[in-house]
């Protein structure tokens, strides 16, 4: 039998620079690569739900949405997309902090392109490999519920398996991630709404209030997910 040729590696490249998105363009198409450009971050995260791509290029300081909020925004949604940050912020602080939401690598500006054709080569061998799963598959927590993320259900503290939204598992996944700190309203917005989207704040409680009652033996006295006067919530799984 024949083998199949590889198929052609597919970048996604967010850049707000238009002279320097069009030079990293120019690059990566000679290396073979189909390119699909962006000059926003809400641009970028709608192209990586909505193509096949084998590695992202991001800038951090974009308008509209910054690249660690669309990073934020596609590794709540389970999605395993291989992400370089490339940014001008490149003290350890914002490099760790850009690893820690879920980034593969971080190359600071100004850079030497050959290091970053390098690097971007590794996430493509990543990204056409064996298709990685998201951090967090399922969570079992308290003395009987389960949450399983990519399957967009739940088992509640009566023994109920349920089925739930996509926004539901996004909001779950960003409090899961964040065990034990106290997650703002302000950030619940932005990551799992976006910027174009913005709920009231009310409609997070709301979804909160929901969440007690499929989680919660007692869901006004809630030992899991815990108010924070005046900021947001907390996640507890052992609670």
């Amino acid at each position: 039998m024949q083998e199949q040729p590889p198929l052609q590696p597919r970048i996604l490249l967010a850049e707000d620079d238009l002279a320097l998105r069009k030079m990293l363009r120019l690059n990566f198409e000679k290396e073979g690569w189909f390119v699909l450009e962006a000059p926003n971050g809400e641009e970028a995260l709608r192209l990586a739900r909505q193509n096949r791509l084998d590695a992202a290029v991001l800038d951090v300081m974009m308008p509209k949405l910054d690249g660690l909020a669309v990073c934020r925004s596609l590794r709540l949604e389970g999605i395993s997309l291989p992400i370089l940050f490339l940014t001008a912020k490149n003290n350890i602080e914002d490099r760790i902090d850009g690893l820690r939401i879920g980034a593969d690598d971080y190359l600071g500006k100004p850079f030497h392109l050959e290091e970053l054709l390098l690097r971007v080569r590794k996430l493509i061998r990543i990204g056409q490999g064996v298709d990685r799963q998201s951090s967090i598959e399922q969570l079992n927590f308290g003395s009987s519920c389960w949450i399983d993320f990519n399957g967009y259900r739940i088992g509640t503290f009566q023994g109920e398996i349920r089925t739930i939204s996509k926004r539901e598992a996004m909001l779950l996944r960003l409090m899961a991630s964040k065990t034990g700190e106290v997650v703002s309203r302000e950030e619940i917005l932005e990551v799992v709404w976006g910027y174009q989207a913005f709920p009231s704040t009310r409609t997070i409680d709301n979804y909160m209030v929901a969440f007690r009652k499929y989680f919660e033996p007692q869901p006004k006295m809630p030992v899991h997910f815990l108010s924070v006067r005046g900021v947001g919530y907390r996640f507890e799984p052992n609670g």
